[in-house]
């Protein structure tokens, strides 16, 4: 058993120094929380995938306006009649023939359908660009609420313990007294009750600081199981910081650099060229073709020579004489490949018009998709608008609350501590009751928690502005 305790001991001192080791080299800060998070989010890397499949879309349009290059061979087997294409002669045999070819085709005129297409998918490739950093400043946004949430519970932990300790303080005096027989025995139990509490408390504290530290660590993606801690910076809380912006000014700013705007814009321009797109269709289109090409086939023989196979009369002549002519045939071989797809090879070039008149409708039905697409696109950026001056509205207008809330907590803290003080110093003579002295310490500690929360409160609200404007969110 001795053996089993003295190991427990070593594995939590070892844990311990590696804690220390690891808070020596330094915790993790908000920069890095939300870069790592920017890293290892799922969402943000399916967009870069999305973002990815719009740019090989770009490039496909544009290699689409190059010549098309294709080459081709046939090996054919014919059974039965047919009529040879290199020897031009009737067969009723099996016959193998070959063609091998190669073809190009270059569209001259489109009604630039093809150059507005390669535009909208740029728009919609920038489009998507702008849509990946307006999740990155979401996520952003998000980890330095989880962030602070962390720094929130931590500091609320300490006053937790501070009150705690308060009340050890005063439970071992008041023992003292009691036992001196200066102060009633209720009073210590009075005291042992609000002890009690105060560990409640500090128990709540405790698990509201991890489950936020859990909260931060999964938004990040982090193993839940590794050891983690964040940097606590100072936070000083600027009065007048807020006073110097004004709504429309943030909402100018906004405008410039928020990526949702961005990205809408990049969504009407995308919508016009495919409207213009979609219009170039309606013109003729005009392409040039060319192709090269040979081929064999088992009809042809070369002629190797003449065999004469008898005679046969086939006239006379003006004297009454007969007239007789050679029956001769052909003594052939086989033609050689190469022969062939010397001999054999064919070329042409051309130049085609195409002019659409009817193809049920599905250019005009695209046209005016394209123009329905266009108008709503532009619907979009209006909303996009509308929904960020009232968010940034909203958030002016929280801030200024948060810091009125903020300068009452600041003035009740005062207050409460005040208060406590002198209930402190009357309680320790005996002028007044556990009673008084309990409420006067758990309002004071409602005081520093409210206080803290809207300190917080304030801070993450102002940071909520300078992501409107465009500023990196530091602390």
């Amino acid at each position: 058993m001795k053996i089993k305790f003295h190991k427990k001991i070593v594995i939590v001192l070892s844990c311990i120094l590696s804690g220390y080791a690891l808070a020596q080299q330094g915790g993790w800060d908000l920069k890095q929380c939300i870069d790592y998070a920017i890293k290892h989010n799922i969402s943000i890397k399916q967009n870069l995938i999305t973002t990815e499949i719009n740019k090989n879309n770009t490039l496909q349009s544009k290699a689409n306006i190059l010549p098309t290059l294709n080459f081709g061979v046939a090996h054919t087997y014919n059974f039965g009649q047919t009529i040879d294409r290199y020897t031009n002669t009737f067969a009723n045999t099996q016959v193998l023939s070959e063609n091998l070819f190669l073809s190009s085709n270059l569209v001259v005129w489109s009604g630039l359908s093809q150059y507005n297409t390669i535009k909208a998918n740029e728009y919609n490739y920038l489009s998507s660009i702008e849509n990946v950093k307006q999740l990155q400043y979401d996520l952003s946004l998000n980890v330095a609420n989880a962030y602070m949430q962390v720094l929130f519970t931590d500091e609320q932990l300490k006053i937790a313990q501070n009150q705690f300790n308060i009340s050890e303080e005063q439970l071992e005096r008041t023992s003292k007294m009691v036992a001196a027989g200066t102060s009633p025995k209720t009073t210590e139990y009075d005291v042992k009750s609000q002890l009690a509490n105060d560990n409640v408390n500090k128990i709540n504290a405790e698990n509201n600081y991890m489950l936020a530290v859990l909260n931060l660590k999964q938004l990040l993606n982090i193993d839940s199981m590794n050891y983690f801690f964040v940097v606590k910076p100072t936070i000083d809380v600027n009065d007048n910081l807020l006073l110097s912006k004004e709504v429309n000014q943030i909402y100018d700013l906004a405008l410039k650099n928020q990526a949702q705007i961005k990205s809408a814009e990049y969504k009407i321009k995308s919508a016009e060229k495919s409207l213009l797109a979609n219009k170039g269709k309606v013109s003729p289109t005009i392409s040039i073709n060319g192709s090269i090409g040979t081929g064999y086939s088992g009809l042809a023989k070369d002629i190797e020579g003449v065999k004469i196979n008898g005679f046969q009369m086939s006239g006379f002549t003006n004297k009454g004489d007969t007239v007789f002519s050679p029956l001769t045939s052909f003594i052939t071989k086989p033609k050689s490949f190469y022969d062939q797809y010397k001999d054999n090879i064919n070329k042409s070039i051309g130049i085609t018009l195409s002019l659409p008149i009817y193809n049920g409708l599905q250019t005009y039905t695209a046209i005016k998709n394209a123009k329905l697409n266009a108008l709503n696109a532009k619907f979009g950026l209006d909303l996009a608008k509308q929904n960020l001056y009232k968010n940034i509205a909203q958030a002016h207008a929280n801030a200024l609350a948060a810091l009125n809330k903020y300068k009452a907590n600041k003035l009740s803290v005062a207050a409460a501590a005040q208060s406590f003080e002198f209930a402190q110093q009357k309680f320790n003579i005996g002028a007044i009751s556990s009673f008084d002295y309990n409420q006067a310490k758990n309002r004071l500690f409602a005081a520093e928690s409210n206080l803290l929360q809207s300190k917080y409160d304030y801070v993450f609200k102002l940071k909520v502005l300078d992501y409107y404007e465009g500023k990196p969110l530091e602390l």
